[in-house]
């Protein structure tokens, strides 16, 4: 098929013109509009890479749409595919959640069904986006290491992540914001908020090195790509780097964020971040890093309409010397290039036929076609 009348925003330019889809990759392209009478009119519109996703919980939204709510795993699935592409995405890393920071949590109870569906929904191939998993660690727990090897050896994983939610560090080095965030999600009293963080505290104490170490081994010899998570000062991007980290996720410090880059760990931010204007726990904005020039992945991480949003956005916003090509990167090719898949991520001949059509209407940006692998999905 021909599409035709975009927009097509490259890997350094953007050109006006038609792009040729041929067995499900992109066979050619030209700076003249088509005068097939088949071919698609993109209607001016803008015609990007599909979108990459590295690090989203939104499936575990639609497993329990409210607490003690368990909704059907094919039917949850599938909502949250069709989000996904909805929202241009068209290569996706369902994140979940091993090592409980909250015994009975209903990550915990979910978690089999999860990457089970998961698994299932893409050989049954009822997907529209194209699923893989992302085993996010929680290192201060006894039980993380044996969840990780029940996990490793699945094809699907494509990323491992590894965390430490305790009070007083990383992510939450203002203890208030800490207490803000985890007695408004669990409606913790006072009393059992500080024993919650009591808890936290000892078990980081006991659990987070040793499970750091073995995990980041095993993840070595796997050759899984691994990715830090909060880093916070020199010391800990130091450790991530020596561990063979090479995504450094939500850096909490301009000064992490910039030694990370320096030391060749993709920075990644989240989009609701650069949307809101700031991070939500109190830590470094995106649109800062992206300002000091650091800023090299964005992940919609829990809200999938935010990644197109925040592109644009990005390549608005005067603070940066980012265009919409340098923007569009931040979620394509550059996290396709640190998971190696090196198929898709920009608008090239040879390359996957994965593509999003977007319009700017009334003030907002609107996904309008979706295109994997050549067949509209969206």
């Amino acid at each position: 098929m021909i599409i035709t009348n975009v927009h097509m925003v490259l890997e350094d330019e953007i050109v006006k013109g038609s792009v040729e889809l041929e067995n499900g990759v992109i066979k050619s392209m030209s700076d003249t509009l088509s005068q097939l009478p088949q071919a698609y009119d993109g209607e001016n519109g803008w015609l990007m890479p599909g979108l990459i996703e590295l690090h989203t919980d939104n499936l575990e939204k639609y497993f329990t749409p409210r607490p003690e709510v368990d909704w059907p795993p094919f039917s949850a699935m599938s909502a949250h595919d069709a989000q996904l592409i909805g929202s241009g995405i068209t290569t996706v890393l369902d994140a979940v959640a091993l090592g409980d920071y909250r015994e009975g949590g209903r990550r915990q109870e979910n978690l089999d069904h999860l990457i089970d569906t998961v698994i299932e929904s893409h050989k049954r191939g009822v997907n529209r986006a194209e699923h893989f998993l992302h085993l996010r660690c929680e290192v201060p727990h006894e039980t993380t290491v044996g969840m990780f090897e029940r996990y490793a050896n699945l094809p699907e994983v494509h990323l491992v992540s590894l965390m430490d939610h305790a009070p007083g560090q990383r992510q939450f080095v203002n203890v208030q914001k800490y207490r803000d965030y985890y007695q408004g999600k669990y409606k913790f009293s006072d009393e059992q908020m500080l024993a919650f963080e009591k808890e936290q505290v000892a078990r980081s104490q006991q659990w987070s090195a040793a499970n750091r170490a073995e995990i980041t081994r095993q993840c070595r010899e796997r050759n899984i790509p691994m990715a830090s998570h909060d880093d916070a000062t020199i010391e800990h991007v130091q450790e991530s780097k020596d561990l063979g980290m090479v995504i450094a996720e939500f850096p909490t410090t301009i000064e992490a964020a910039k030694t990370s880059h320096e030391m060749g760990l993709k920075v990644m931010m989240g989009a609701p971040n650069v949307v809101r204007g700031g991070s939500h726990s109190g830590n470094v904005a995106a649109h800062e890093l992206a300002s000091l020039g650091v800023l090299d992945i964005l992940s919609s991480d829990y809200y999938p309409g935010s990644l197109l949003d925040a592109l644009f956005q990005l390549a608005d916003d005067e603070r940066n010397d980012l265009d919409l090509p340098q923007a569009t990167k931040l979620a394509t090719i550059n996290p396709a290039q640190a998971l190696q898949l090196n198929d898709r991520g920009v608008i090239a001949e040879g390359k996957r036929a994965d593509l999003l059509l977007a319009h700017h209407l009334h003030d907002h940006t609107y996904v309008t076609r979706v295109w994997r692998q050549g067949k509209q999905v969206f």
